[in-house]
Formats: structure tokens, sequence, C-alpha cells
């Protein structure tokens, strides 16, 4: 059911932790859906480098497996590159995932965007073209905001 890759990732997950003097932070999830993860990150201010990643992931295997790689794939990336990731990668450098756990990627993808846009409201950047919440998931964290 699982490839070799989600099973290690999941059994050994990578940055796993929080960075005490992160300057980006982003959460994303749904109690609801059972899965919650929050990615910690510390950007460097010059060079726009993501030097450390961490993450606390709330969840199944899978949610676990998918915050472990998006942290390995964004790792040294500038903030460009990692807003370039995407579920589909998150799950192909996992050699695949069922079906049914696909959100789990999306959720990692969303967790690196969500603080990456946390980076550029504290400088005070505008971020509004970054987010692109559709509202018709039971995953991101404005799911309930599109519910009421």
């Amino acid at each position: 059911m699982y490839s070799e890759k989600v099973m290690d990732h999941f059994t050994n997950p990578r940055n796993v932790g929080e960075i005490e003097d992160a300057n980006a932070v982003g959460q994303v999830g749904n109690p609801k859906c059972g899965d919650i993860m929050k990615i910690y990150m510390k950007i460097n201010d010059d060079t726009k480098v993501i030097e450390d990643v961490k993450f606390k992931t709330f969840g199944c295997g899978a949610a676990i497996a998918t915050s472990s790689m998006a942290t390995e794939l964004v790792k040294g990336k500038t903030i460009d590159e990692a807003l370039e990731l995407t579920n589909q990668a998150v799950a192909e450098a996992l050699d695949g995932l069922p079906p049914i756990k696909m959100h789990c990627s999306n959720l990692a993808e969303e967790a690196v965007h969500a603080a990456i846009i946390n980076y550029y409201e504290n400088k005070g950047i505008d971020a509004s073209h970054l987010k692109s919440c559709t509202g018709d998931c039971c995953c991101c964290s404005h799911s309930d905001d599109h519910n009421e």
C-alpha cells in the first residue's frame, strides 16, 4: 500500500521539532479531518534561503511522511524555489501515495506556502498574491470559514 520511502519517512522522519527563533511559521489542517501540520523555518533575510526547517504534525503516517519529505525538499532552497513546491512533487518524491492519502501531500504544500506567507507578512511585504485557498477542501485552516 505504501512505498518504502513513505514508510522510511514515517518511521524515521527528518527535521522533526520546532525552531525557537523561526522567522516563518505556517500551520494548516483541520481537526475535523484529523491532520494538522505546523512548519517552522529560519530564512536568511539577505539571501532568502531557507537555512533550517522543522515540522510538527498530528496525523496519520502519510501526513508525517509528507511533512518530512516537504522539509527535505525545501531546506537550502530560496523562497521562490520553495514556492514552486507542489503536492505532486511531494508525492512523487515519496514514490507515490494512495489516492485516499493525496490530501496529505496537499497539506504539506500548503504548510510550506503558509510559512512563507507568514514570513512576508512579518516583514511587511504584501503576500496576498500567494494566497490561493479555494475553500473547497477539508484540509486547510480556512475550510471552517468557508463552511459557515
